[in-house]
């Protein structure tokens, strides 16, 4: 079965628009013409394809790896709510985790609320790539159509009908 990493790493809403995700891995220039890098992968555990946090890396593209850092989904409730209405307890295989075994239509990582890894994102590559990540993230429009005005009531005439 697929992991469809992909779409988990497009529903962490990362804004940078030069990335790409080549098999569980995603990639991208946050500062254009810099030689940095992000390097997202998915964070294995002592379980075969089970995934249990992602590992975030700022990659120079001639001297490797700078620096790393691990994000496990359990410390950042990405699967808490899931979790609590299952009863799965801490130790067990599947808690704070996700592996490619799903139900059909529904992603791997059903029940993820991904809010906590987002920040924890953004406050890592801020660091390593000011300003990258206001720069790639859409603004809103200023073009929006402003909310109709309601209509007038409607007047009385001076005549009455019956």
């Amino acid at each position: 079965m697929s992991l469809q990493a992909a779409e988990f790493f497009a529903e962490l809403r990362i804004p940078f628009s030069d990335s790409t995700v080549v098999g569980n891995t995603y990639l991208a220039t946050p500062v254009p013409g810099s030689p940095l890098r992000l390097r997202i992968d998915l964070s294995q555990t002592i379980y075969a394809d089970t995934y249990g946090g992602l590992h975030v890396a700022v990659v120079h593209a001639d001297r490797g790896q700078i620096d790393a850092v691990t994000l496990s989904f359990v410390d950042h409730g990405t699967f808490r709510r899931r979790d609590e209405a299952t009863a799965t307890r801490p130790n067990a295989e599947r808690y704070g985790t996700f592996d490619k075994y799903h139900r059909p239509g529904q992603p791997p990582w059903e029940g993820a609320i991904t809010t906590g890894l987002r920040e924890a994102i953004e406050r890592y590559t801020t660091i390593w790539f000011p300003g990258a990540w206001t720069a790639a993230s859409p603004t809103r429009t200023t073009g929006r159509t402003p909310p109709a005005a309601p209509a007038p009531p409607p007047t009385r005439s001076g005549t009455r009908t019956r």
